[in-house]
């Protein structure tokens, strides 16, 4: 487990994944490895651009969110671990799927949030279920209504901005999360914050290749912005 976090810590996340699975064989009811498992397939599986593969990861990544769950079915990494599942899989469905999958997801989250408040990873994902639910097309919100009873009120841009705005209060050195957040501002047509979130994730310290790209988007966002 100790060297698992290890390789965690330095990135290195094939590795770290094949050692939590390794505790799992010998131990399948460690609730962090659950919990570790689970998120690592829904990260890894996302790298893939052959669909088979995403869906190989996004399945092992419900599966160990569920066993988690099971086991601690109020702990905030078990609710966060099955609203990250959930996303993951509802990404590579088919529309109904995709927005039940969506729906499922807000119970999860608000679950992990009642456990922690403090929860970053939660609070950004809650921020992205309310950018994506305020801004479903026609034919989703058609949708929503038909299957779900219609779009949460609560689901707005502005909602969405403060929500993303505390995961980044929590997890300041996240550029994942300013991206986001310069998404939704710029969804909002609020120029001068979508600037300001721009030009303090381009100070941050990165270490991966997927940091680097959303650098990289993040630059470019900025210019555009800038032209406005």
């Amino acid at each position: 487990m100790k060297r698992a976090e290890q390789l965690l810590n330095d990135y290195k996340e094939s590795e770290a994944l094949r050692l939590y699975e390794q505790v799992l064989t010998d131990s399948p009811e460690n609730y962090t490895a659950l919990c570790k498992a689970s998120f690592l397939h829904a990260r890894i599986g996302d790298r893939f651009l052959d669909e088979t593969r995403k869906l190989e990861h996004f399945s092992k990544a419900k599966a160990y969110a569920l066993q988690a769950y099971e086991l601690q079915p109020e702990d905030a990494e078990a609710n966060y671990a099955m609203a990250v599942a959930l996303g993951a899989q509802a990404m590579v469905a088919g529309p109904k799927e995709r927005l039940a999958g969506i729906h499922q997801m807000k119970s999860f989250v608000d679950a992990a949030l009642a456990d922690n408040s403090q929860h970053a990873g939660a609070w950004h994902i809650l921020g992205r279920w309310y950018f994506k639910m305020a801004n479903l097309n026609f034919a989703e919100k058609a949708a929503t209504k038909m299957f779900f009873g219609g779009v949460c009120g609560e689901a707005t841009n502005e909602s969405a901005a403060e929500a993303i705005e505390k995961a980044i209060a929590y997890e300041p050195n996240n550029i994942q999360y300013y991206y986001d957040l310069a998404c939704v501002y710029k969804e909002m047509k609020n120029t001068a914050a979508c600037t300001s979130t721009l030009q303090k994730a381009l100070t941050l310290t990165l270490e991966t290749k997927e940091e680097l790209e959303l650098s990289r988007r993040c630059s470019i966002m900025l210019q555009q912005q800038q032209k406005i």
